[in-house]
C-alpha cells in the first residue's frame, strides 16, 4: 500500500513538473485526481447551485471552496477525449473535424447556429488555420435582449463582425496564450487581450476559457463564458466619457495621473463613483484634494500594478497597489470583494491598457490619513476618546510629525475619566517625531509632548517602549504614525529606590536595602530588574529566621542581590523560557503562564513599576534557587553525581553565609544524591 502511495505521489510530482503553463499544471492535477475513474478523466469542481466549473488545483481540492462557496466534485472527459459505451473513463480521442462541426461537438451550438446565420459556415469548414474563442450557449443567453436583437437583425454586418472579433487567423493553443499578450482578431485587426494567471485561469478580454484546446482540422476552439466586445479606448478615455466617474476624472487630473492612464500598461483601477466620493466628510475630502501627496497616495491605492479580470479571482489574494501597500482582492460567490467588502458594482470594463472595476466606497490608505483617522474604527477607541478629552485633538488632526502610542481597549479597566493626571499621562503617549517601529533600537530615548524621555527595549519576542509593547503593525499616516501598544504607558518616576519608598507594600524591603548597604546601588544610574519582595513575602519567613537575616547585612545583601537582575526586563520581554543573570548567584528562570509572569516558579504580583534606572516587579514570596535539572538519560552513575555536586557547590558559594538557603541546598543535594545512587 505504501509503495502504491509513493508511486502515485511521484507520478503527481512528475506530471506537474512537466506542465509548461499554469493552465497545463492545473489540468494535469485534475487528470491525476480523476485517474481512478478511468483513463483521460478530469476532476472538476462545480460551485453548488451554479453551472460554473473549474479544473481543480491543490488548494481548491482540499478546501472544497471557490469564492467562498462550497463545491462538488464532478468527473468529465479531459479536453480532446470522449466516452465509449461499456468502457471505463474516456478512452477514445474525439474525431478531428472542422471548426464548424467542432462547435457542435463541444456544446457551443448557439455559436454554431449564429455562424451559419452570418454565412460563416463555409469559412470555418474550409481550409485555413483559425482560433475561435467561441461563446458558450449560456454566454449568448446572458446578453441583454436589445443587444442580441441588434446583432441578429443585421446578420451580414453586426453578427459577422462580432463573430470575426472572436477569431484569430492562426492556431493558438493555451500554451501560446501567454499572460499579457495580444493578438489581432479577424475584425479589422482589433486586438484580443490574453491573460494567463498563475492559478491556471486563462481569459480573453476578461472572458474565461471554460473548455480550452478543442482541436479541429482547420484550427482550434476555446469555449469562453461570455460574448466579448472590441476594445478601442484606453482607461482614461473610459473615465472621460462616463458621468458616474466625473469626480474621479477631476481627481486624476489634479494629481497629474492622466498621462499614466493614457500610456501603455497593464493596470487595474478600482474606480470610485461620484457617490463613493460623496460619502466622505467634506472636510476630509477637501483636505486630501488640497494635499497633492495625500491625493496621489489615495488614487494610487485604487490602482493595481497588474491587470486582474474578475474571473481570475477564486479566493482572497493580497495584491500590490501603485501606492505601495496591499489590497485583499477576493470574491464571495459572484461578487468581487475588496478587503473583504462587496463594494464592486460593475466589473471588467476593459481598456487597451487595463481593466476598470467600479466601486461604491472610497478607499483611503493610511498614508493619506491624520492620526485621528488612523485610530477610527480600530481597537483603540478608548484611547482615542481620552486623547480628545485631554484637549489633544489639534495634534491628532494637524500636520505635526508625531507618533501616537495608543493602548488597546483591553488595557483600560473600569470607567476611565479625565483628570489632570490622566491628561498629563495621555500627553506622554504622544512622541515628538514620526517614527516607524522598524527604525527603533535598544536603548533609544524618545521625547514626549509632555517633555518626558521614554526608553526603547528590543527583546527577542517583543519591542517595547517602557512597559508598553507594540501589539500590532504600525499605521503610518500622512504626517504622523500610530503604534498600537498592549498596556497603558507607565513613565519612569524616580529611581528604583524612589519607587520602593513611594509604595507602602515595600516598607520592610526599604529597611532591608538600607541595612544591607544597597541604597546607593538602587539610586545610581544603570539598568536593573528588581523582583522586589513585598511585606507579605518577608512575613512568610519564620520570625526567628527573618530577625537573624536582618541582623546579618552580608547575608541579607546576598539574598537581595539574588533578586536583582542585570539589565532591564519588562514583562513584555519575558517568553516561555527566559533567563536572567542576578547580581549574585545562579540564573533566574522566568516564564509566562496565563498572562502571569513567574520567576523561579514564584508569581509576580505586580509587574512593570518603571524607574529611571530599572524596573520593579512585586512578588509575595522570597525567591529560592531551583533544584538543578538532571538529564534523565544520564541520571545514573558517578558522572551524574559529580555534576549535581558541582552545581550545588556553586549555589553554596553564592549564599555561603545564609543558613536559610543552606537548608534548601542541603535538602535538595541529599535528594539528588540518593536518586543518583
Amino acid at each position: 500500500m505504501k509503495a502504491r502511495v509513493l508511486v502515485l505521489g511521484l507520478s503527481l510530482v512528475l506530471t506537474v513538473c512537466v506542465a509548461r503553463s499554469p493552465y497545463q499544471s492545473v489540468l494535469q492535477h485534475s487528470r491525476v485526481r480523476g485517474r481512478q475513474q478511468g483513463p483521460n478523466v478530469c476532476a472538476m469542481q462545480q460551485i453548488k447551485g451554479t453551472d460554473k466549473k473549474y479544473f481543480t488545483n491543490c488548494k481548491q481540492w482540499y478546501h472544497r471552496k471557490i469564492c467562498g462557496k462550497p463545491t462538488v466534485i464532478t468527473y468529465e472527459c479531459c479536453p480532446g477525449y470522449e466516452k465509449i459505451p461499456g468502457e471505463r473513463g474516456c478512452p477514445a480521442a474525439l474525431p478531428l473535424v472542422n471548426i464548424y462541426n467542432t462547435l457542435g461537438v463541444v456544446g457551443a451550438t448557439t455559436t454554431q447556429m449564429y455562424s451559419e446565420r452570418a454565412n460563416m459556415r463555409e469559412e470555418i469548414e474550409g481550409p485555413g488555420s483559425f482560433t475561435f474563442f467561441a461563446p458558450s450557449n449560456e454566454a449568448w443567453a446572458m446578453l441583454p435582449a436589445e443587444i442580441l436583437d441588434a446583432l441578429v437583425s443585421n446578420v451580414n454586418i453586426e453578427l459577422l463582425n462580432a463573430l470575426h472579433y472572436h477569431m484569430v487567423n492562426r492556431r493558438l493553443t493555451s500554451e501560446e496564450l501567454r499572460h499579457g499578450t495580444s493578438f489581432p482578431s479577424m475584425y479589422q485587426d482589433s486586438n484580443l487581450h490574453i491573460h494567463h494567471y498563475s492559478n491556471g485561469i486563462v481569459t480573453v478580454n476578461c472572458a474565461r476559457l471554460i473548455k480550452p484546446d478543442q482541436h479541429a482540422t482547420n484550427g482550434i476552439v476555446h469555449v469562453v463564458d461570455r460574448v466579448v466586445t472590441a476594445v478601442t479606448n484606453d482607461m482614461q478615455s473610459i473615465i472621460d466619457i462616463d458621468d458616474d466617474l466625473e469626480t474621479l476624472r477631476m481627481a486624476f487630473a489634479a494629481a497629474g495621473l492622466t498621462a499614466m492612464l493614457e500610456s501603455e500598461g497593464q493596470y487595474t483601477i478600482f474606480a470610485p463613483t461620484n457617490d463613493a466620493f460623496a460619502k466622505i466628510p467634506q472636510e476630509t475630502m477637501n483636505r486630501i484634494l488640497g494635499d497633492p501627496v495625500a491625493l496621489r497616495d489615495l488614487l494610487n491605492y485604487h490602482i493595481l500594478k497588474s491587470m486582474q479580470c474578475a474571473e481570475s479571482i477564486v479566493s482572497g489574494t493580497p495584491m500590490e497597489t501603485l501606492q505601495g501597500t496591499m489590497l485583499e482582492v477576493g470574491c464571495d460567490g459572484d461578487m468581487m470583494t475588496l478587503n473583504g467588502k462587496a463594494i464592486i458594482t460593475k466589473k471588467d470594463q476593459l481598456g487597451t491598457n487595463g481593466v476598470i472595476h467600479y466601486i461604491n466606497e472610497l478607499l483611503i490608505p493610511d498614508s493619506a490619513k491624520t492620526l485621528l483617522e488612523l485610530a477610527e474604527g480600530s481597537s483603540v477607541s478608548t484611547a482615542t476618546r481620552l486623547f480628545v478629552d485631554a484637549g489633544l485633538a489639534s495634534h491628532l488632526t494637524g500636520s505635526e510629525a508625531l507618533t501616537m502610542l495608543a493602548p488597546l481597549n483591553d488595557a483600560f479597566t473600569g470607567g476611565v475619566t479625565m483628570t489632570p493626571d490622566m491628561k498629563k499621562l495621555m500627553t506622554n503617549h504622544i512622541l515628538k517625531e514620526q517614527l516607524s517601529s522598524k527604525s527603533l533600537y535598544h536603548g533609544q530615548e524618545l521625547e514626549t509632548l509632555g517633555g518626558l524621555k521614554l526608553r526603547v527595549f528590543v527583546y527577542r519576542n517583543n519591542l517595547c517602549i517602557e512597559n508598553a509593547c507594540i501589539a500590532a503593525h504600525d499605521k503610518i499616516g500622512r504626517y504622523a504614525s500610530m503604534f498600537t501598544v498592549d498596556k497603558i504607558l507607565t513613565p519612569p518616576m524616580g529611581t528604583v529606590m524612589d519607587v520602593l519608598k513611594a509604595d507602602d507594600r515595600f516598607s520592610v524591603l526599604v529597611g532591608a536595602v538600607q541595612t544591607a548597604g544597597m541604597t546607593e546601588l538602587l539610586n545610581q544610574q544603570g539598568a536593573l530588574t528588581f523582583f522586589a519582595p513585598t511585606n507579605d513575602a518577608f512575613s512568610a519567613l519564620p520570625r526567628a529566621e527573618l530577625n537573624r537575616l536582618m541582623r546579618a547585612p552580608p547575608e541579607l545583601s546576598g539574598v537581595l542581590r539574588y533578586h536583582l537582575g542585570e539589565g532591564m526586563l519588562v514583562s513584555g520581554g519575558i517568553g516561555s523560557h527566559t533567563r536572567l543573570k542576578p547580581l549574585q548567584g545562579d540564573k533566574l528562570e522566568l516564564g509566562v503562564r496565563n498572562y502571569t509572569v513567574y520567576v523561579n516558579k514564584v508569581q509576580v504580583a505586580d509587574a512593570d513599576l518603571m524607574a529611571t534606572n530599572g524596573v520593579v516587579h512585586a512578588i509575595n514570596s522570597i525567591i529560592k534557587p531551583l533544584p538543578p535539572k538532571v538529564d534523565a538519560e544520564q541520571a545514573d552513575g558517578p558522572a551524574a553525581l559529580l555534576r549535581s555536586a558541582a552545581a550545588f557547590r556553586v549555589d553554596a558559594r553564592s549564599f555561603r553565609n545564609d543558613e536559610l538557603f543552606q537548608k534548601i541546598l542541603k535538602s535538595g543535594s541529599s535528594r539528588t544524591m540518593v536518586k543518583g545512587q
